[in-house]
């Protein structure tokens, strides 16, 4: 098998509530990722996930992004 034709691929979830600001201000210091896997077969689209952003301090949706 090819290493370009796995099934599983490494993703980023980055918080959509952080990238969302424009600036980035005393009290965000930045943006929260977060790193898994995901089944290219199963799930095609964009992968969001609930997770916590320690940035924000709540638990706030993540979205897929490009490496």
């Amino acid at each position: 098998m090819a290493k370009g034709k796995d099934v599983r691929v490494i993703v980023i979830l980055e918080c959509t509530c952080c990238c969302a600001r424009n600036g980035v201000t005393k009290e965000s210091r930045g943006i929260s990722r977060y790193i898994t896997q995901k089944n290219r077969h199963n799930t095609p689209s964009r992968l969001e996930l609930r997770k916590f952003c320690l940035y924000c301090h709540r638990h706030t949706i993540h979205g897929e992004i490009k490496k």
